[in-house]
């Protein structure tokens, strides 16, 4: 390792701003990075304000070379996924560096002894913090910035993570759809029999019952992915956690559940592409930005399709197409709506993959989670 590194935990106040600020340097002058808010990327570590840490434990690394901040890495030990998925996984995330081999085995290091300490036998990553969030490298499709909750990165960042020794663990696709007005009659169609010759209805999400709408969720959820890869159980603790969060910014009208006789059987989960503010408020909130936010909200262009969840015996019955058609009425209703990215998707989810192109979809950015044992 270059004698000109140094490694340390971030342990004060101080040290965490600047772990949390590196960022800005390496990403200055981007276009297409979006600074994520001070307050949620604080809130998102904090152990006691975060009930994924209830289950979790993490260490924050910073690198100084030659005195100055030079990277950052995240490791995250999280107890319920080693469990679930018979696992002994550190991962690593919120990974920043400038393009130095040296700096990056520096940082990998750090992370991969302290699991080595705890017993793990695998590093993987990135997650921030967990398959259930952001996660992944940007592998393609560097020409747009990320949609909301997405990761972003610079492109050497996979040279780096490949020259390290880490190989694919899993690729994951983002598609673009825009409007298509001959997927749309298909999609009609589809949903005018399914209508007649079932009892399955939609309805969007209640957010004057949310707790109740929200368990329906997390019990779909739950069961539907329970077999995809990487998949952990939300916690009760954890899904009132996300709907607290993201309910006054939600959008009822693209959050749909399915129903089968009043029994949850699937849902949608679409969110506005944040995004296109979030990069106008420089991560700062000041009056001046909150006004910026207010003006901007209503102008969101794009929607993100974060999470379709049906049950395994309702798979084939064409809820996906009910979904779909909710909302994109849903998306109607906003003249600001152009367009919607469906993420990520795995890519060996076929059924999915196949759905999302049959109704116009387009792949348009691909991601990449690494690992590699450890010795």
């Amino acid at each position: 390792m270059d004698d000109n590194i140094r490694i340390e935990k971030v342990k004060t106040r101080k040290e965490f701003r600047i772990y949390r600020d590196f960022a800005r340097i390496v990403y200055k002058g981007d276009p297409n990075w979006v600074p994520p808010l001070n307050m949620d990327f604080n809130h998102k570590l904090d152990r006691s304000k975060n009930p994924f840490f209830e289950h979790a434990d993490r260490e924050l690394f910073l690198a100084y070379k030659d005195g100055r901040p030079a990277g950052r890495v995240l490791g995250i030990i999280d107890d319920s996924h080693n469990a679930f998925n018979q696992e002994k996984v550190v991962f690593f995330g919120q990974y920043e560096s400038f393009n130095d081999p040296e700096m990056t085995k520096a940082l990998l290091d750090a992370v991969a002894g302290w699991g080595r300490e705890k017993g793990m036998t695998m590093l993987r990553g990135p997650v921030n913090v967990s398959l259930n969030d952001e996660c992944a490298m940007l592998l393609e499709g560097f020409d747009s910035p990320p949609a909301v909750m997405m990761p972003y990165n610079p492109a050497y960042y996979n040279d780096l993570m490949r020259h390290y020794g880490l190989v694919k663990a899993k690729d994951m696709y983002a598609f673009l759809m825009t409007r298509d007005d001959k997927a749309l009659e298909k999609v009609r169609a589809i949903v005018d029999k399914i209508e007649k010759e079932t009892t399955l209805t939609v309805r969007p999400f209640n957010m004057k019952k949310w707790r109740e709408d929200a368990e329906r969720v997390k019990e779909v959820y739950n069961q539907a992915w329970e077999r995809n890869w990487g998949f952990v159980p939300w916690t009760e603790k954890e899904m009132d956690h996300m709907v607290k969060n993201l309910r006054p910014l939600g959008d009822p009208s693209i959050i749909i559940i399915a129903e089968d006789k009043g029994r949850p059987v699937g849902f949608a989960f679409g969110f506005p592409n944040y995004n296109e503010v979030l990069k106008k408020m420089n991560g700062r909130m000041t009056p001046w930005s909150i006004l910026k936010f207010l003006w901007f909200k209503k102008r969101i262009k794009g929607v993100r399709i974060l999470v379709f969840g049906i049950l395994k015996e309702y798979r084939m019955t064409g809820v996906s197409y009910l979904l779909y058609s909710k909302i994109d009425q849903g998306c109607k209703n906003n003249p600001h709506c152009q367009w919607a990215e469906t993420s990520w998707q795995l890519e060996d989810n076929e059924a999915v993959n196949r759905f999302v192109l049959s109704i116009g979809g387009k792949i348009y950015k691909k991601y990449r989670i690494y690992e590699k044992k450890l010795a």
